[in-house]
């Protein structure tokens, strides 16, 4: 039971990061693999707010946030807006440089140590059938699923939330109904840029942040929204959490190093046998 609850805090981080990969795809139809650096950078903009700013800790969360909301902006105008020639391999190509210029940039500002933050709520240990559970666990889970619940909402129901799914499956017809595609695909990078600092904020008390945790951190997230169907919210929540349960039980069995392999392993095999994901559903194009 104990690895249950790991995984269910670990599999909050991974269903965040794979709704980030699902708000980019779809509203643009690329992947973007700098959304994994993201959640690195959230860390690292709330251990600065709060140990070199010191602000207090709620004015901390919003500037980590806004700062993450306009760095979002800034990216997909500077690297991907820009670009002349936008075919997918060309701005899935842009993200992958992305990713190494924030990696790089990140240990050069903040350096190669281990940072950590203070828990955010008074830590106790809640005891759970066959284990234990704290209040900073309790916290990553509440917060995720909230989060995803409601951007699942928004991006269904919602007339805005149709506009950005609109952007990607015809962005000709979306442009003529009056929607701004352009500015559309700007603020779905804000957006998942800003899921990926709450993903950083929420894991940092728990686990520290380096500058290089985005790399693992997002290819987890991407394993989970390849798993669970590529661009479908539920597919994230369950790729997610069905990720790192099954990974901390596997670390449970095997020596741990071979738990990241774990992840990919799924992958492949959901690529082979399922390769729209066990959510997914086949498109199907009018002639």
């Amino acid at each position: 039971m104990q690895f249950l609850y790991s995984g269910l805090t670990t599999g909050s981080i991974y269903t965040l990061v794979a709704i980030g990969f699902n708000i980019i795809y779809n509203t643009t139809g690329i992947i973007n693999f700098a959304q994994g650096e993201f959640v690195m950078l959230g860390g690292m903009l709330i251990y600065t707010a709060l140990h070199y700013l010191n602000f207090p800790i709620y004015i901390s969360f919003i500037v980590a946030l806004a700062s993450s909301f306009i760095l979002g902006i800034i990216t997909e105008r500077l690297f991907l807006n820009s670009i002349k020639i936008k075919t997918e391999i060309n701005l899935i190509t842009i993200t992958l440089a992305l990713a190494i210029i924030l990696r790089g940039a990140s240990m050069i500002i903040w350096g190669r140590d281990s940072l950590k933050v203070d828990p955010y709520i008074t830590e106790k240990t809640i005891s759970m059938p066959g284990g234990v559970l704290t209040t900073s666990s309790l916290l990553v889970i509440v917060v995720s699923i909230v989060v995803a619940t409601l951007l699942s909402f928004f991006f269904k129901f919602t007339k805005y939330g149709k506009a950005f799914r609109a952007c990607h499956n015809d962005p000709y017809a979306a442009s003529n109904c009056g929607i701004s595609v352009n500015k559309i695909k700007m603020l779905s990078f804000a957006i998942a840029a800003t899921i990926g600092c709450i993903a950083g904020i929420l894991i940092t008390p728990i686990t520290f942040v380096t500058y290089n945790d985005g790399i693992m951190t997002g290819l987890k997230g991407f394993s989970a929204a390849i798993f669970g169907g590529l661009g479908r919210f539920s597919g994230a929540i369950v790729g997610g959490f069905f990720l790192a349960i099954t990974e901390s039980f596997f670390a449970s069995v095997l020596p741990s190093g071979y738990k990241d392999a774990f992840a990919f392993i799924i992958l492949l095999i959901i690529l082979f046998v399922l390769p729209n994901g066990i959510l997914g559903k086949k498109k199907a194009d009018r002639v």
